[in-house]
C-alpha cells in the first residue's frame, strides 16, 4: 500500500471539518475531487473512513483510528520540508570565518576551503580578521560563524572545536638580546625577563602565553601589552620584552632584528577551529568537518 501525503492531508482536513464542501474550500480543490480522493484512500485501506448521510458526516471507527497517525505523519513531513528549505537556503549562504592571526600553516586554509566547497558549492566564505583583544575571534559576539582560535578559549563551555595544529612554543626576542645567540633557551632563564602580554580582556589566553604553569609561582613581569603582530614586532625590536609564540607564527615576527628560539619547559600550543555549541547550521558543521578531514585530526570536542 502506497498512500500519498496528499491523500492524508485531504483525509485530515475532511475529518476536522466533517463537511466535505468546507474541507474542499480549505484545500482549494473541488468537492467532487476531494470525495474522489477520499474514496480512493478508503479502497486502499479496505474500509470506509466516513459515515455520510444527508444531515451529517461522521468518522467511522477506522477513521478515528487513522486520524492521530495521519496528523503525526503530516507534521513530520512539514518539519522535514522546513528543514530541507532551511538547508538549501544555508547552502547558498555566507559563512564568516574569524581569525586573529593567519592560520596558513602549510596550505591549511586552501585545503579546508577545497573540501568545504566540494560539499557546499554554492556557499560563500568570508574571512574576518579580529584583534587580539577578542580571544574567540568573533564567536562571542556573533560576528563570526566559525573561528580559528588558540586554546584555551574563554567561555570554553559555550563552544565546540577541533584542533587543527599543534606546534611548539618558541620565545621571540630582539636579535640584540643576550640570549639571542643560543640554539635553545630554558624557560627558567626567562623568569626575570619582561614579557609582552595580550590585553587583559583576552582572558585565559593572556595567561597561557605567559606560561604560569612553568613559573613555579614566579609572577611574570609585563614589559608591554600587544594587540597585533605589528605591535609585537615593534615592541620586540625596541627591547621592551620577550614573548612566547607558536612556531607557525614565527614568520610574522622574524622579519629582521627579531629571532625566535626553541624553549624548553613549556607545553606545545594548540590552534583550533571553533564554533558555538548551539549553532546547528549545516554550513558551520560542514566547515568543521572539512577542517577535521583536511588536518586529519581527532574528533571534535
Amino acid at each position: 500500500m502506497d498512500v500519498h501525503g496528499r491523500d492524508l492531508r485531504y483525509f485530515v482536513t475532511a475529518a476536522e471539518e466533517l463537511h466535505f464542501t468546507r474541507a474542499a474550500e480549505r484545500l482549494y480543490v473541488s468537492q467532487p475531487a476531494l470525495s474522489k480522493q477520499i474514496r480512493m484512500l478508503e479502497r486502499q485501506l479496505g474500509a470506509p473512513l466516513f459515515d455520510r448521510d444527508r444531515r451529517e458526516v461522521r468518522l467511522t471507527p477506522v477513521g478515528e483510528a487513522l486520524l492521530p497517525h495521519a496528523r503525526r505523519v503530516l507534521a513530520e513531513w512539514d518539519a522535514a520540508h522546513d528543514a530541507v528549505t532551511q538547508a538549501k537556503a544555508e547552502q547558498r549562504g555566507t559563512l564568516v570565518v574569524g581569525m586573529s592571526t593567519s592560520p596558513g600553516r602549510g596550505g591549511m586554509l586552501p585545503a579546508i576551503r577545497s573540501r568545504f566547497t566540494d560539499e557546499h558549492p554554492n556557499a560563500r566564505l568570508t574571512l574576518r580578521q579580529v584583534g587580539w583583544h577578542d580571544s574567540t575571534a568573533g564567536l562571542a559576539d556573533g560576528s563570526t560563524d566559525v573561528a580559528f582560535v588558540w586554546l584555551p578559549v574563554p567561555g570554553a563551555e559555550r563552544y565546540s572545536w577541533v584542533v587543527v595544529a599543534e606546534e611548539p612554543r618558541l620565545v621571540a626576542m630582539s636579535a640584540a638580546h643576550p640570549l639571542a645567540g643560543q640554539s635553545t633557551v630554558d624557560f627558567t632563564d626567562l623568569l626575570d625577563e619582561p614579557f609582552l602580554a595580550l590585553p587583559a580582556d583576552a582572558g585565559p589566553l593572556r595567561d597561557y602565553w605567559l606560561a604560569p604553569e612553568a613559573r613555579g609561582g614566579h609572577a611574570p613581569v609585563i614589559g608591554a601589552e600587544i594587540s597585533s603582530a605589528d605591535e609585537t614586532y615593534e615592541a620586540l625590536v625596541d627591547g621592551r620584552g620577550v614573548c612566547l609564540i607558536a612556531a607557525g607564527n614565527a614568520p610574522l615576527l622574524t622579519r629582521g632584528d627579531v629571532v625566535a628560539l626553541p624553549v624548553r619547559g613549556v607545553s606545545p600550543s594548540r590552534l583550533a577551529l571553533a564554533w558555538r555549541k548551539d549553532d546547528t547550521r549545516p554550513l558551520v558543521h560542514g566547515y568543521a568537518r572539512a577542517a577535521r578531514l583536511a588536518t586529519q585530526r581527532d574528533p571534535e570536542r
